[in-house]
């Protein structure tokens, strides 16, 4: 049985890691307006961008939208090309990730800053906002018109709102809506640091990696890196989800989540597993407790942080259902438009589906199998990669499980199990007043 999209849980809880200052979370309840921002030393003036775009590489910023690639190369490389524009993304189309939502209804000015400062690094004097969520949007707005006039920045900044959808995030997808198409992905290449919004050279962020940005010019690359890692410097939002402590959690890179856990007081020895890095990454066991949150670590533990969200999958709660979710998930929400995509995220949908029901059998298992390698780099976007990744980190991961789901004698389905939201983890901001 599963709950409806309304269930989804509400982010009610946003904290920082007991050991470090945050820097992108803030103790405000509201909105911080432009007054606020100023007071944490916001907006800053820019004397020499190059030694800036230095200070972001040597404090190795890396992207939070799930790549994870260095900013500073990103940067560097669209200035190169030549009138670069720069797009703050913010369309979280990752139902279990609710921070960029969270920075832009939160602290817009701050991911305006960051946008301020990709400009003035890049050389663009065009920037746009992309977001699906209306009151980010209202929130960006509001920034804007406090900005208008006051004489701290002369913000010429586009906002453009589309419908959510998980492929809408993709930053071709987003190129293509803001040149007046539909938010879906196209081929590639070109890619938008060649070819981009109005065929000039574009930068597409993630808005909490642009958040970064004011961060590093405030502290400097050394003070930056006190926190985190030497391959993942700073800290990053943990969307946590399926526990009792729920919520948005700014950590440094390099905890575990048996530290983060153990601070909230959950009970490490309930923990079945983890999915990871929202719906990409695919399910790991509960040996991912003692990873280091890096992106490093976690991609040699064939695993991934990607947009740095982490659901628990307690011990009363089935691995395979989970996956057989999210796949269903995969199956509903793809584009529609690549062939390998549509059909083999409807054909694992349909084997994991009866595998959770117990149907399958041992010949689905190895086309599920060939499926998870053969269908991997297919089509236009990511989306069918984390479909395989879902595949093939369950049977990795969980064999005995599926073993038993093959025999009927899957002891957690057997009891009464807890049950998953639709689409599964799905998180949300408490409602605006």
């Amino acid at each position: 049985m599963s709950l409806t999209a309304d269930d989804a849980v509400s982010m009610e809880v946003v904290a920082s890691y007991p050991s470090i200052e945050p820097r992108l979370l803030t103790e405000l309840a509201e909105r911080e307006d432009l007054a606020a921002y100023l007071a944490t030393g916001g907006y800053a003036a820019v004397d020499d961008a190059d030694r800036l775009l230095d200070d972001v590489l040597q404090a190795g910023v890396r992207g939070r939208g799930g790549a994870a690639f260095p900013i500073s190369q990103k940067i560097a490389t669209v200035r190169a090309n030549g009138s670069p524009v720069v797009v703050a993304n913010g369309e979280e189309g990752e139902p279990a990730s609710v921070k960029d939502r969270w920075l832009l209804r939160h602290r817009p000015h701050l991911v305006l800053d960051g946008l301020r400062l990709a400009g003035t690094m890049t050389g663009s004097d065009t920037l746009h906002l992309y977001v699906s969520d209306p009151t980010s949007a209202l929130s960006v707005e509001l920034a804007l018109d406090e900005l208008a006039g006051s004489g701290v920045w002369d913000a010429r900044v586009t906002v453009t709102v589309v419908e959510p959808s998980y492929v809408a995030g993709e930053e071709t997808a987003a190129v293509q809506a803001l040149n007046g198409g539909p938010a879906l992905p196209t081929d590639k290449p070109p890619r938008p640091f060649e070819e981009g919004v109005g065929g000039r050279p574009t930068m597409v962020s993630n808005v909490e990696t642009l958040a970064n940005l004011p961060v590093v010019q405030r502290l400097g690359p050394s003070l930056y890196r006190e926190v985190g890692t030497d391959t993942s410097p700073g800290t990053f939002l943990l969307t946590l989800t399926g526990c009792r402590s729920a919520g948005l959690y700014e950590v440094p890179f390099g905890e575990t989540l048996r530290s983060v856990l153990s601070w909230l007081g959950e009970d490490v020895g309930s923990v079945g597993g983890f999915l990871m890095g929202g719906y990409f990454s695919g399910v790991v066991g509960p040996q991912a407790l003692d990873v280091p949150l890096d992106y490093d670590a976690m991609k040699a533990a064939a695993s991934g942080l990607g947009c740095g969200a982490v659901s628990v999958i307690s011990s009363t709660l089935c691995p395979v259902a989970v996956s057989a979710a999210v796949m269903a998930y995969f199956a509903r929400e793809n584009a529609g438009q690549c062939g390998s995509c549509f059909n083999g995220t409807a054909a694992m949908s349909a084997v994991l589906g009866a595998l959770g029901d117990h149907r399958a059998q041992e010949s689905d298992v190895e086309r599920l199998r060939h499926w998870s390698t053969f269908l991997r780099g297919r089509g236009a976007c990511g989306t069918l990669d984390g479909a395989t990744n879902v595949a093939a980190s369950l049977l990795r991961e969980f064999p005995d499980l599926v073993s038993a789901h093959l025999d009927d004698g899957c002891s957690t389905c057997a009891a009464v199990a807890d049950r998953l939201s639709d689409p599964p983890f799905a998180v949300a901001l408490p409602t605006a007043s």
